[in-house]
Protein backbone atom coordinates (compact mmCIF):
# COMPACT_ATOMS: atom_id res chain seq x y z
CA UNK A 1 0.00 0.00 0.00
CA UNK A 2 1.50 3.21 -1.26
CA UNK A 3 2.42 5.57 2.18
CA UNK A 4 -0.20 7.98 1.61
CA UNK A 5 -2.60 5.69 1.21
CA UNK A 6 -5.18 5.41 4.11
CA UNK A 7 -6.21 1.90 5.26
CA UNK A 8 -9.47 0.94 4.25
CA UNK A 9 -12.09 0.24 6.51
CA UNK A 10 -15.00 -2.36 6.15
CA UNK A 11 -16.57 -1.49 9.23
CA UNK A 12 -20.60 -1.89 8.33
CA UNK A 13 -19.70 -4.06 5.36
CA UNK A 14 -19.79 -7.45 4.65
CA UNK A 15 -17.46 -10.22 3.62
CA UNK A 16 -18.67 -13.03 1.72
CA UNK A 17 -16.84 -16.12 1.32
CA UNK A 18 -15.10 -17.00 -1.95
CA UNK A 19 -15.40 -20.67 -3.34
CA UNK A 20 -12.18 -21.31 -2.60
CA UNK A 21 -11.97 -20.06 1.08
CA UNK A 22 -12.86 -23.73 2.38
CA UNK A 23 -12.38 -23.43 6.18
CA UNK A 24 -15.12 -25.16 8.25
CA UNK A 25 -15.96 -22.37 10.21
CA UNK A 26 -16.04 -19.88 6.81
CA UNK A 27 -16.88 -21.60 3.72
CA UNK A 28 -19.76 -19.74 2.20
CA UNK A 29 -20.25 -17.49 4.75
CA UNK A 30 -21.47 -14.20 5.00
CA UNK A 31 -20.01 -12.04 7.76
CA UNK A 32 -20.83 -8.55 9.07
CA UNK A 33 -18.14 -6.65 10.59
CA UNK A 34 -19.01 -4.73 13.14
CA UNK A 35 -15.66 -3.39 14.00
CA UNK A 36 -12.53 -2.54 11.09
CA UNK A 37 -9.41 -0.56 11.87
CA UNK A 38 -5.45 -0.20 11.68
CA UNK A 39 -5.63 -3.12 15.21
CA UNK A 40 -7.53 -5.72 13.04
CA UNK A 41 -11.24 -6.48 12.84
CA UNK A 42 -13.99 -8.37 14.54
CA UNK A 43 -17.35 -9.61 13.06
CA UNK A 44 -20.12 -12.19 13.07
CA UNK A 45 -21.35 -14.88 10.89
CA UNK A 46 -24.51 -14.30 9.97
CA UNK A 47 -25.54 -17.55 7.88
CA UNK A 48 -24.63 -20.06 10.03
CA UNK A 49 -27.46 -21.06 12.25
CA UNK A 50 -26.79 -23.45 15.34
CA UNK A 51 -29.25 -26.11 16.50
CA UNK A 52 -30.00 -24.03 19.89
CA UNK A 53 -33.16 -22.25 19.32
CA UNK A 54 -33.42 -18.45 21.43
CA UNK A 55 -36.10 -20.30 23.42
CA UNK A 56 -33.82 -23.15 24.52
CA UNK A 57 -30.82 -20.31 24.79
CA UNK A 58 -32.92 -17.77 27.55
CA UNK A 59 -33.75 -21.52 29.15
CA UNK A 60 -30.27 -22.00 29.91
CA UNK A 61 -29.61 -18.24 31.59
CA UNK A 62 -32.82 -18.54 33.15
CA UNK A 63 -34.50 -16.00 31.62
CA UNK A 64 -38.24 -16.54 29.98
CA UNK A 65 -38.68 -15.70 26.08
CA UNK A 66 -41.70 -13.32 25.98
CA UNK A 67 -41.38 -12.66 22.38
CA UNK A 68 -43.17 -15.31 20.42
CA UNK A 69 -41.47 -13.70 17.27
CA UNK A 70 -37.95 -14.79 18.11
CA UNK A 71 -38.66 -18.39 19.84
CA UNK A 72 -37.89 -20.60 17.12
CA UNK A 73 -35.35 -18.13 16.03
CA UNK A 74 -31.82 -20.12 15.82
CA UNK A 75 -28.75 -18.67 17.67
CA UNK A 76 -26.12 -18.40 15.47
CA UNK A 77 -22.55 -19.81 14.85
CA UNK A 78 -20.93 -15.64 14.92
CA UNK A 79 -17.34 -17.40 14.51
CA UNK A 80 -14.55 -19.17 16.25
CA UNK A 81 -13.49 -17.11 18.88
CA UNK A 82 -15.20 -17.27 22.72
CA UNK A 83 -17.90 -19.94 21.24
CA UNK A 84 -19.10 -19.71 24.50
CA UNK A 85 -19.79 -16.27 24.43
CA UNK A 86 -23.31 -14.97 23.31
CA UNK A 87 -23.60 -11.48 21.07
CA UNK A 88 -26.46 -9.62 20.25
CA UNK A 89 -26.59 -7.71 16.83
CA UNK A 90 -29.60 -5.70 16.71
CA UNK A 91 -31.26 -2.41 15.65
CA UNK A 92 -30.01 0.49 17.46
CA UNK A 93 -31.91 1.64 20.43
CA UNK A 94 -31.78 4.62 21.97
CA UNK A 95 -32.17 5.93 25.73
CA UNK A 96 -36.21 7.17 26.29
CA UNK A 97 -34.97 11.12 26.98
CA UNK A 98 -31.58 11.05 24.67
CA UNK A 99 -31.44 13.06 21.95
CA UNK A 100 -32.10 11.92 18.56
CA UNK A 101 -28.52 10.64 17.14
CA UNK A 102 -27.21 10.36 20.84
CA UNK A 103 -24.52 7.33 21.05
CA UNK A 104 -25.47 6.44 24.26
CA UNK A 105 -27.24 2.52 24.57
CA UNK A 106 -29.40 2.07 26.99
CA UNK A 107 -27.21 -1.38 27.11
CA UNK A 108 -24.53 -1.88 29.59
CA UNK A 109 -21.73 -3.45 27.01
CA UNK A 110 -22.32 -2.35 23.65
CA UNK A 111 -20.57 -1.35 20.51
CA UNK A 112 -22.38 1.38 18.44
CA UNK A 113 -21.68 0.53 14.58
CA UNK A 114 -22.25 3.42 12.10
CA UNK A 115 -24.90 2.37 10.26
CA UNK A 116 -27.55 1.95 12.49
CA UNK A 117 -26.61 -1.51 14.14
CA UNK A 118 -25.21 -2.03 17.31
CA UNK A 119 -23.88 -5.44 18.90
CA UNK A 120 -24.26 -5.70 22.96
CA UNK A 121 -22.68 -8.36 25.12
CA UNK A 122 -23.87 -7.78 28.11
CA UNK A 123 -27.36 -9.88 29.45
CA UNK A 124 -29.15 -6.82 29.88
CA UNK A 125 -30.44 -6.59 26.31
CA UNK A 126 -31.45 -10.62 26.62
CA UNK A 127 -33.38 -9.27 29.56
CA UNK A 128 -35.23 -7.02 27.64
CA UNK A 129 -36.13 -9.24 25.34
CA UNK A 130 -37.09 -12.09 27.53
CA UNK A 131 -40.16 -9.30 28.87
CA UNK A 132 -41.11 -8.85 25.28
CA UNK A 133 -39.25 -5.30 25.20
CA UNK A 134 -35.55 -4.94 23.44
CA UNK A 135 -34.85 -4.76 20.25
CA UNK A 136 -37.56 -5.69 17.47
CA UNK A 137 -34.56 -6.95 14.96
CA UNK A 138 -32.44 -9.42 16.40
CA UNK A 139 -29.55 -12.05 15.39
CA UNK A 140 -28.10 -13.56 18.26
CA UNK A 141 -24.83 -15.51 17.77
CA UNK A 142 -22.53 -17.54 20.15
CA UNK A 143 -18.69 -16.52 19.25
CA UNK A 144 -17.13 -14.27 17.17
CA UNK A 145 -15.14 -13.81 13.96
CA UNK A 146 -11.49 -11.71 14.41
CA UNK A 147 -8.61 -10.75 12.62
CA UNK A 148 -5.23 -8.96 13.81
CA UNK A 149 -3.86 -6.51 12.62
CA UNK A 150 -3.13 -6.42 8.93
CA UNK A 151 -4.41 -10.39 9.19
CA UNK A 152 -8.07 -9.35 6.85
CA UNK A 153 -6.19 -7.23 4.84
CA UNK A 154 -4.07 -10.15 3.83
CA UNK A 155 -6.96 -12.47 3.12
CA UNK A 156 -8.42 -9.68 0.87
CA UNK A 157 -5.05 -9.27 -0.88
CA UNK A 158 -5.32 -13.24 -1.73
CA UNK A 159 -9.06 -13.54 -3.13
CA UNK A 160 -10.68 -15.20 0.31
CA UNK A 161 -13.18 -12.58 0.99
CA UNK A 162 -15.67 -10.35 -1.40
CA UNK A 163 -16.39 -6.96 0.21
CA UNK A 164 -19.80 -5.04 -0.06
CA UNK A 165 -21.44 -2.19 2.21
CA UNK A 166 -24.23 -3.83 4.50
CA UNK A 167 -27.64 -3.87 4.46
CA UNK A 168 -29.26 -4.94 7.51
CA UNK A 169 -32.35 -6.29 5.49
CA UNK A 170 -30.18 -9.18 4.71
CA UNK A 171 -29.16 -9.74 8.23
CA UNK A 172 -32.55 -9.37 9.57
CA UNK A 173 -35.34 -9.83 7.24
CA UNK A 174 -33.56 -12.71 4.78
CA UNK A 175 -34.57 -16.53 5.08
CA UNK A 176 -30.75 -18.32 6.39
CA UNK A 177 -30.41 -20.08 3.19
CA UNK A 178 -30.78 -17.50 0.92
CA UNK A 179 -28.32 -14.67 2.86
CA UNK A 180 -25.24 -16.02 0.86
CA UNK A 181 -27.20 -15.43 -2.59
CA UNK A 182 -28.68 -11.94 -1.53
CA UNK A 183 -25.10 -10.44 -0.14
CA UNK A 184 -23.43 -11.37 -3.59
CA UNK A 185 -26.85 -9.65 -5.45
CA UNK A 186 -25.45 -6.51 -3.68
CA UNK A 187 -22.39 -6.48 -5.75
CA UNK A 188 -24.56 -7.86 -8.78
CA UNK A 189 -23.06 -11.22 -8.49
CA UNK A 190 -24.63 -14.52 -8.68
CA UNK A 191 -22.76 -17.67 -7.20
CA UNK A 192 -21.65 -19.39 -10.36
CA UNK A 193 -19.66 -16.71 -11.17
CA UNK A 194 -17.50 -16.92 -9.01
CA UNK A 195 -14.97 -19.40 -10.27
CA UNK A 196 -13.63 -21.50 -7.18
CA UNK A 197 -9.92 -21.15 -8.61
CA UNK A 198 -10.07 -17.52 -8.39
CA UNK A 199 -6.32 -15.93 -6.98
CA UNK A 200 -5.01 -19.08 -8.18
CA UNK A 201 -3.76 -18.60 -11.84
Amino acid sequence: MPADASPINLTHHFLIAMPGLEDESFARSVIYLCEHSARGALGLVINKPSDIKLKSLFEKVDLPLERDDLAGTPVFHGGPVQTERGFVLHEAVVASGAEAGADESVYASTMTIPGGLEMTTSKDVLEALSTGAGPRKVLVSLGYSAWGEGQLESELAENSWLTVGADPAVIFDTPVEQRYDKALALLGLQAWMLSPDAGHA
